[in-house]
């Protein structure tokens, strides 16, 4: 395994440690959980980066890197849901989403090619993250229609990249 793969590996780490941080969390611990997602969060910049730049692109990492990323957000999710402040059936939407492009993925029948992120997975990834860690924080209850509305935008962008990606417009 090369640096950049490790690195996806690592940001494994960050899934039972938000479990674990989350089940009956005080102010002190969901600030220390909104760090640990984070900079799990940002390392998924990092072994993109640099498996580019040093030309370390593997088939192993193109495989990992997707499924980490899902486990990452889905962990502190099943934990919001567990600590009711995010209903259950948004987060079977994700959930949902994120396993019928999985399966397209690895059925050769129905994909061509291997694409990678555009513009809405980009964006469907940023407004996860930014609501998850909304959403983490212990923040005072003004902010509370922000983190939901924010969580909503998200399942809303994870439909909407998935639809473009199964179904990309046709470019002349």
């Amino acid at each position: 395994m090369n640096l950049p793969t490790w690195i996806t590996v690592s940001r494994l780490l960050g899934v039972p440690i938000l479990l674990y941080g989350l089940q009956s969390p005080t102010i002190e611990t969901r600030w220390i959980m909104v760090g640990v997602f984070l900079i799990a969060a940002g390392t998924d910049w990092v072994d993109g980066y640099l498996a580019r730049k040093l030309n370390q692109v593997t088939d192993l990492g193109k495989f990992l890197d997707p499924l980490v990323d899902k486990l990452l957000v889905l962990a502190p999710l099943l934990s919001l849901v567990e600590l009711q402040q995010i209903p259950a059936w948004g987060v079977f939407m994700i959930l949902a989403r994120e396993l019928t492009i999985a399966g397209w993925r690895v059925d050769p029948n129905l994909q061509k090619s291997v694409q990678g992120a555009n513009f809405w997975g980009k964006l469907k990834t940023v407004s996860q993250i930014a609501a998850i860690a909304l959403l983490i924080a212990p923040l005072p209850q003004q902010w509370q229609l922000l983190s939901v509305s924010l969580f909503w935008v998200s399942v809303a962008l994870t439909w909407i990249s998935g639809a473009i990606y199964l179904f990309p417009p046709k470019t002349t």
